[in-house]
């Protein structure tokens, strides 16, 4: 049997890379899906100004 022909290494290195390239795009994406997810969790309380609440405006009670 001949030896490899040197075109052949040089094709499989190509085609690790390609796969490699692939792999790191499929994760990238996987993580940007998940922080969209993350965004679109339901927001906070809600006034009927449409603002949220003010800080230290639960404890307004009149009670001291």
């Amino acid at each position: 049997m001949g030896s490899r022909n040197p075109q052949s290494a040089a094709k499989r290195a190509r085609e690790l890379a390609l796969r490699e390239r692939r792999e790191r795009k499929r994760v990238k994406k996987a993580e940007a899906a998940a922080e969209r997810a993350a965004a679109k969790e339901p927001p906070g309380e809600i006034t009927d100004n449409g603002l949220p609440p003010a800080p230290g405006a639960a404890d307004q009670s009149g009670a001291e």
